[in-house]
């Protein structure tokens, strides 16, 4: 009879395309990762019973604080005149294709200054304007 030597063949195991696919699907998780997006404006949201869905990333954001200033995108303007809130609509919408307009007025914010935003909005041709609020809690 033949028997085999004591001597056995090392396994290997080689883990290099492993490591490989692992760092790939690392990096693929860092860079489809969506972030919170939290404004610096000081504005309080008026309430409703329900809260409104995400922002959309190709949307216009427009603030109004209580003191009447107008940011576009985070952007302050100069003054809440209209050719200066279309002026800036107009800047903000380069390179998209009818995005929706998000209104965050404060809940102090006067109504002329909600209406003038809009009424810039329409003299642009946008037409999805839609209102940000937060939740009423019920206790």
């Amino acid at each position: 009879m033949n028997f085999r030597s004591g001597k056995r063949d090392d396994v290997n195991l080689d883990i290099t395309p492993l490591i490989d696919v692992v760092f790939l699907l690392l990096i693929f998780f860092m860079v489809s990762t969506t972030f919170e997006h939290n404004s610096e404006i000081n504005i309080t949201l008026p309430g409703s019973s329900k809260e409104m869905t995400e922002a959309k990333p190709d949307a216009v954001n427009v603030g109004l604080d209580s003191q009447g200033v107008v940011y576009i995108n985070d952007r302050a303007l100069a003054n809440a005149q209209i050719e200066t809130i279309k002026a800036a609509l107009s800047e903000a919408l380069v390179g998209l294709n009818e995005p929706p307009v998000i209104i965050s007025a404060d809940a102090n914010a006067t109504h002329q200054s909600v209406v003038r935003v809009m009424d810039a909005a329409r003299q642009l041709d946008l037409v999805k304007i839609t209102f940000a609020t937060q939740e009423i809690k019920e206790e």
